[in-house]
């Protein structure tokens, strides 16, 4: 059996970091102690001394372009991205080509990633106006969740029924996920700037478009329906100051039943980046205003705000330089996530155990994932360590993702991720992914 014993590291658990020793026996943490001997049958050993050993994060809400996408990332490229990332597990979105509203064409990822996947994974269920029957057949044990589409998106995934919007709060006790804008406050402000600009509007525009008004009012609304239908809500993306007051830190993470999760965009970026980044940074929601970014901050580390993400969303290059009403919106970030938030550590933001929580804890808890998530004798070793000191910068040399670029290229991050394993396997270290695929498809506790 495929043994590694991690000696000396800054151990980063469940709200405490103690320096000691990981034994991981195959796909499991076998022991965690002070000073776990060297035993012969050991494969390998691996000192840590000075850095952090963290359970790999998990990425609730990426976009792996795959199937239908696959120019601009694939299930194999981006989840390669995400171990060198120090990301061990991600939940993906069903706006792929085709949207996956049905349990055939949900089932035809999990079978891709069954043979492409580097990290571990689980692909959620789309709802749509008119697939409730489908919906309701999604299977607890071995899928995520239930994402739902407020605001547009690709293909038929715009839930804008109320009465269909009801029923589905009303009748799944999966966690439904979902994507908050008001659509038609985003028309409307969009109609106002084309009559202006036509096709080239300012990038400096995009977050008064797509506008703190259209957040929040979709927001609110879906938390209304949650409350008055006792539906498990999990809003992705939250990108306002004035919508973190929707939400709470009076009761224990385990006894909520509407969390929220802000990306790492959102936490880095502010308005005033567009003049310099245009479309790179050109997400739905939009990156707003210093003051907003401020409030996630806060939200964040007060617990109204519960899980960090990503929402990578790869596009090329290419479809990035068109004008403002047909460039894309979305970008690559599952590989420097983790690094960025480390940053942030490293700029007296966050701890290295808030951190922890809201990247691998927080997810685990809130999607009941089965033995991942934390770092315990007897869950899968899904690990990374992190070294706060050994600075680096992105550029096109280093960049794993399939569109080739990055919003954050020419960043100088101090720290770095040298090792990752996914379930005991050591897939990253020495600047390299492992050509070996040991991802898993992630199981429920429900």
């Amino acid at each position: 059996m495929n043994s590694t014993l991690i000696k000396n590291a800054k151990i980063v658990n469940e709200g405490v970091i103690f320096e000691g020793d990981v034994l991981i026996e195959g796909e499991f943490i076998k022991e965690i102690g002070t000073d776990i001997s060297h035993k012969s049958s050991i494969s390998q050993v691996i000192d840590a001394e000075g850095n952090y050993l963290i359970p790999g994060a998990i990425d609730d809400q990426v976009h792996f372009r795959e199937p239908g996408l696959t120019h601009k990332g694939d299930i194999a490229s981006e989840s390669r991205a995400a171990v060198a990332g120090g990301v061990t597990s991600f939940i993906e979105q069903p706006n792929t080509v085709p949207n996956a509203v049905t349990q055939e064409l949900l089932e035809q990822k999990y079978e891709i990633a069954s043979g492409a996947s580097y990290a571990n994974y689980s692909f959620m269920m789309g709802g749509t106006n008119d697939n409730l029957e489908e919906v309701l057949k999604t299977n607890p044990r071995n899928v995520a969740g239930i994402k739902l589409f407020l605001g547009s998106s690709t293909g038929n995934m715009l839930v804008d029924n109320e009465e269909v919007l009801e029923k589905i709060f009303s009748s799944t006790p999966m966690l439904i996920a979902v994507h908050c804008e008001d659509e038609a406050t985003i028309k409307a402000n969009l109609e106002r700037y084309k009559a202006e600009y036509g096709d080239n509007i300012p990038m400096k525009f995009h977050h008064l478009i797509r506008s703190e008004e259209a957040c929040y009012l979709s927001s609110s609304k879906a938390i209304a329906l949650a409350k008055k239908t006792g539906a498990r809500l999990h809003i992705f993306h939250v990108s306002t100051a004035k919508e973190t007051d929707l939400f709470t830190n009076k009761i224990p993470l385990e006894d909520k039943k509407i969390t929220a999760e802000v990306c790492v965009h959102h936490l880095w970026f502010t308005d005033a980046d567009y003049e310099t980044k245009g479309t790179l940074i050109k997400w739905n929601p939009a990156v707003k205003t210093q003051a907003d970014k401020d409030g996630l901050w806060k939200a964040l580390l007060d617990d109204r705000i519960d899980v960090i993400a990503t929402d990578h969303a790869p596009h090329t290059w290419e479809e990035k330089q068109n004008p403002y009403t047909s460039a894309p919106s979305g970008g690559p970030l599952v590989q420097h996530s983790v690094v960025a938030m480390f940053e942030a550590h490293l700029q007296g933001k966050i701890s290295v155990e808030k951190i922890v929580e809201k990247m691998a804890h927080n997810p685990a808890k809130i999607f009941k994932i089965e033995k991942r998530g934390f770092i315990r004798e007897g869950y899968y070793a899904d690990l990374a360590i992190v070294n706060t000191a050994l600075p680096w910068t992105v550029n096109k040399d280093n960049i794993l993702y399939k569109c080739g670029w990055s919003p954050l290229e020419g960043t100088n991050f101090k720290s770095r991720i040298s090792h990752t394993f996914v379930n005991g396997q050591l897939v990253y270290a020495n600047a390299k992914v492992k050509e070996a695929r040991f991802g898993q498809r992630l199981l429920f506790e429900r």
